[in-house]
Parts: structure tokens; C-alpha cells; sequence
């Protein structure tokens, strides 16, 4: 019979600074050990960027190992590199962590030892691509984060367990996610010991309930005016920093836009919506100098009539 006073032998896989934080979460708990890490650079290619995208939330993984004396791969192919199954078997892992990870598991791994991960959302619903971002923009009134095990799909594996978050409707995706990462720290904190020594028993999704979105890339922040002033609202607030942004066009170039509330008063730069509502920018960034909506209106040539009309 196995000692369960022993440690088990942990592999996390991430890349992402909510990755790391569950990371050193898993280092001062009594009942595993980590083993070996696997991580990401910042840019790197996946299936629906061939081209490279960049990973806005990566964290060092590599100074952490180096610092702890832990074995780290960091992969610069895919998942199903010889050499990463490799190096992972020398681990002798018993178990998986993944957390800030952007690739799905080959089986091959998975049958070295069983995986389980964190995604940020009430799983069947919002699986898939930043699914905070999506809840924002959807106007959604609660979210969440689910512990579960990876199994072939995306996001389709077994619930292990799961806490829920209100969105407010002064919540940002940083507000919000920070929220969302304390609650799936405290997931892995309640429920490791149990799914190490086999007695927690996860329960399988409601296939009937599952929603599937899509990641998203920087393009996609652009704002269609023809909306409603509150989806206008939500699309800003849901790709605000530390993401790239929503954004409009002023002959030819990018706006960024950080912060912007709903308003029919004011004195700064509002724009008018679909809907006949006004949206006031109060942090912008444009040309790479980050204004006041006032100081941008100062800024933009008025000479053909509404300047802040031709923010398209």
C-alpha cells in the first residue's frame, strides 16, 4: 500500500503569470512535489495563428525552475515533440497541472499521468478562447472558474469542482480576472490532496449546455459604433489593459481605447452609438501618447464638422 504521507510527484504545464501564481501555490502545499515544468515563450504559434501570437500574460517559468532547481522544457514546437514526451518521462510524474496553457494535451502525455486544469468560466458554458473577455462583452452577470480533467477535447474533460464570480458593471477584464485567479488558486488549494489520493470523483459536463468561443486576436477589437452604447460599453471594458484593447479608426490610424463610460453629459470627447446613446473616452491612446478623451478632442481636426463623428 503507497505511503499517503509521501509527497506525489507533480508536472505543471504553463505560461501565464496565473499559471506561475498556482504554481508557487502547488510548491507550498505538504501533499505534492513538482517535478518538472513545462512552458511557453512569449510569441509562439498555435493552430489558429500559423503567423505567431504573443502571450500578453506570460511570466518567466524558467528563472522560477532555474531558481528552484526544477527541470523545465520550454517548447518551441508542439505539444507532440518527441523530445518533450521525453523529457516529461524522466519526471515519472503523477500528475498533471495546467493552468495559462494554450494547447491542448496529446494523449500520449496523458497517459504518462492524468491531467487536470484550470479554465475561467462555469464550464460547459464558455468554453474555448478568453472566456472572460467573451462574458464581458456579452453583458454576462456571473462567470466563474472550473477545476476539471483534460481529456481529448477542448474543455470538454470531467468537473472536479467549481467557483462562481459576479460581474459588476464597473468590473474590467483586470478587475475581474484578478477575482477569478484568487478563486482558482483557492480551488487547487481545497481539492489537490483529494484528486492526488483518488477519492475525489469529478463529474461529467451537460454536453447539452455547451457553448464553444473562439480565441481572440488584437484585429478583433475594433468597435462597430452601429451598436448600442452599453455593448459599445462592455466591448471596452472586457479588452482593456492588460489585453490590447478596443479600438477605433481616425483617418487611417488606431485610437486605443482604455476607459470610457456611458454618458449624455459632459465636457470630454463622446461618441454617439447605434442606439443614439453617447459613450464619453476618458483614457485613450493614440500615436502612442496615452490622453484624456479631452486632450484627444484637442488633438483632432474639427475643420470638416464632428471630428469625434469620424472616429469609425
Amino acid at each position: 500500500m503507497r505511503d499517503l504521507s509521501l509527497k506525489r510527484r507533480v508536472a505543471f504545464i504553463g505560461a501565464s503569470s496565473f499559471g506561475l501564481r498556482c504554481l508557487r501555490e502547488l510548491e507550498q502545499l505538504a501533499v505534492c512535489e513538482v517535478v518538472g515544468i513545462v512552458t511557453a515563450p512569449r510569441r509562439f504559434t498555435i493552430s489558429y495563428a500559423p503567423q505567431g501570437v504573443t502571450n500578453v500574460l506570460h511570466a518567466d517559468f524558467e528563472s522560477f525552475a532555474a531558481q528552484r532547481a526544477i527541470a523545465c522544457v520550454t517548447m518551441t514546437g508542439t505539444m507532440s515533440d518527441p523530445s518533450l514526451l521525453a523529457a516529461a518521462r524522466t519526471w515519472r510524474p503523477e500528475l498533471f497541472v495546467v493552468v495559462g496553457w494554450y494547447h491542448l494535451l496529446p494523449r500520449a502525455l496523458r497517459e504518462l499521468a492524468p491531467a487536470i486544469g484550470l479554465h475561467a468560466s462555469l464550464l460547459p458554458d464558455y468554453c474555448g478562447g478568453a472566456p472572460l473577455v467573451w462574458a464581458i462583452i456579452n453583458g454576462e452577470q456571473r462567470t466563474g472558474i472550473t477545476l476539471f480533467q483534460l481529456e481529448d477535447g477542448v474543455d470538454d474533460g470531467p468537473v472536479y469542482a467549481q467557483a462562481e464570480e459576479p460581474i459588476s458593471d464597473s468590473d474590467t477584464i483586470a478587475t475581474l480576472y484578478a477575482r477569478i485567479e484568487s478563486q482558482g488558486v483557492g480551488l487547487l488549494r481545497r481539492e489537490l490532496a483529494q484528486i492526488l489520493d483518488g477519492t475525489a470523483r469529478p463529474v461529467p459536463q451537460d454536453t447539452s449546455r455547451r457553448r464553444v468561443f473562439p480565441q481572440r486576436k488584437p484585429a478583433d477589437g475594433r468597435i462597430d459604433w452601429t451598436w448600442p452604447a452599453r455593448r459599445v460599453y462592455d466591448f471596452i471594458r472586457a479588452q482593456t489593459r492588460p489585453y490590447p484593447g478596443a479600438y477605433a479608426m481616425y483617418r487611417g490610424e488606431q485610437v486605443h481605447i482604455w476607459r470610457a463610460r456611458m454618458s449624455e453629459v459632459g465636457t470630454g470627447l463622446r461618441r454617439a452609438c447605434g442606439d443614439g446613446r453617447l459613450i464619453e473616452l476618458e483614457e485613450v491612446e493614440y500615436r502612442g501618447a496615452t490622453l484624456t478623451g479631452a486632450e484627444l478632442l484637442a488633438c483632432l481636426d474639427t475643420e470638416d464638422g464632428d471630428a469625434t463623428q469620424r472616429l469609425v
